[in-house]
């Protein structure tokens, strides 16, 4: 599956299917929190949420190239990332994009 941030597949006639999306929610994680109130007393970077938001980029775009494929896609253009918190601890990660398919 070609995933592409751009609106066009270069050098290709597509047709588009349909938006197609992936979701995930995450909710932090108690011991991941007091480690990161600590680091946030010495600076840097916090890599069990960096870690964490990758994890959940991933299950989002495997979703969204699920719902790509059930609907015979070729290519997802247009890719975009969202994030919302949903409650206290909790944030959902979203990709979505345009579903198209190569013409012949």
């Amino acid at each position: 599956m070609l995933l592409l941030s751009i609106e066009y597949v270069p050098g290709k006639e597509i047709e588009a299917l349909g938006m197609v999306k992936g979701t995930t929610v995450r909710a932090k994680n108690i011991g991941r929190d007091f480690l990161s109130g600590m680091k946030n007393l010495v600076g840097g970077e916090i890599t069990a949420y960096t870690e964490m938001l990758n994890e959940a980029r991933s299950i989002a775009i495997k979703r969204m190239v699920d719902e790509a494929e059930a609907i015979g896609a070729d290519a997802v253009i247009g890719i975009m990332y969202g994030s919302s918190q949903i409650m206290s601890g909790a944030a959902e990660i979203i990709a979505y994009g345009t579903a198209v398919k190569f013409k012949a």
